[in-house]
């Protein structure tokens, strides 16, 4: 279904970071608010799911319906500005600076964080009738989230730090490789396939997500997380961002930077002999 060569599309990608960068601050925000929501969406979808089925692989499969929705509108997550904005950066192109970077990526977090709490609040609204009932089975499953993986890694220490931040890694090597695969075609069909299995299998793996975590643990807190907002952040939302940060461009954009766009000279073909043509 027209499919596009690396070097193609890695030059659409320093492009879409160029892009982005130089993106008014109302539509970075607008983008990037609607990014937020409509992942929690899927998240608070997903885990529902989870819930009623009490199988993780349903609600992994169904969860990248919400990726696939936000990239089709074009719609901006901190994990793929932090693979895509660098390389016009590296690549030089007039204007990319790291001050537009570091702009745009704030921006874009603030856009994310207000949209995933946002949707937060509604998903909490919801199941307790307006804060007057119980939140049921699906509240109990998300409060039980977030202190797994906030206080859990923090009874580990720097080591659950560090473990947070791996997790976060490799859940935006899989996050960008869905942003890549989704510019291997220009068919709407094509790019969905391309996106689906890489956020299927980030999401059943339970690596960690930051957008993801803006919404599920403001959401666990609000529905009886016993953990507070500095446990959130020192010991999940900050290594995860960092680690999201790593993977997205250590991982995916640079290496395919530096191999397709920025494409290194073939070796010498060595010369081949009288002797060695008869032989």
């Amino acid at each position: 279904m027209a499919y596009l060569e690396p070097s193609e599309f890695a030059k659409k990608m320093v492009d879409a970071g160029e892009q982005k960068i130089f993106m008014s601050t109302q539509d970075t925000l607008v983008r990037a608010f609607m990014a937020g929501a409509i992942l929690a969406l899927a998240a608070f979808f997903a885990i529902t799911v989870i819930t009623k089925t009490g199988n993780p692989l349903v609600g992994s499969i169904l969860f990248p319906v919400g990726f696939i929705m936000l990239y089709l509108m074009k719609f901006d997550l901190l994990t793929g500005v932090f693979t895509l904005c660098p390389l016009a950066v590296i690549d030089k192109r007039p204007g990319c600076t790291i001050q537009g970077l570091l702009r745009n990526w704030g921006l874009v977090f603030v856009g994310n964080f207000a949209g995933a709490l946002t949707m937060a609040f509604f998903a909490s609204f919801i199941l307790t009738y307006g804060y007057q009932v119980d939140g049921g089975p699906v509240a109990a499953k998300v409060s039980s989230i977030g202190e797994a993986r906030t206080l859990g890694y923090k009874a580990h220490g720097i080591l659950g730090w560090f473990t947070i931040f791996i997790r976060g890694m490799l859940c935006n090597w899989m996050v960008s490789m869905g942003v890549v695969g989704a510019l291997i075609s220009t068919h709407a069909s094509a790019k969905i396939m391309a996106m689906w299995m890489p956020i299927m299998l980030f999401f059943y793996m339970v690596f960690e997500h930051s957008i993801v975590n803006m919404f599920l643990f403001p959401f666990s807190m609000i529905m009886g997380g016993d953990f507070n907002v500095i446990d959130y952040f020192v010991w999940n939302e900050i290594p995860t961002a960092l680690g999201n940060l790593v993977g997205g461009f250590l991982l995916v954009g640079l290496p395919i930077y530096l191999t397709h766009v920025k494409t290194a000279p073939n070796r010498p073909v060595p010369a081949v002999t009288t002797k060695e043509a008869v032989a």
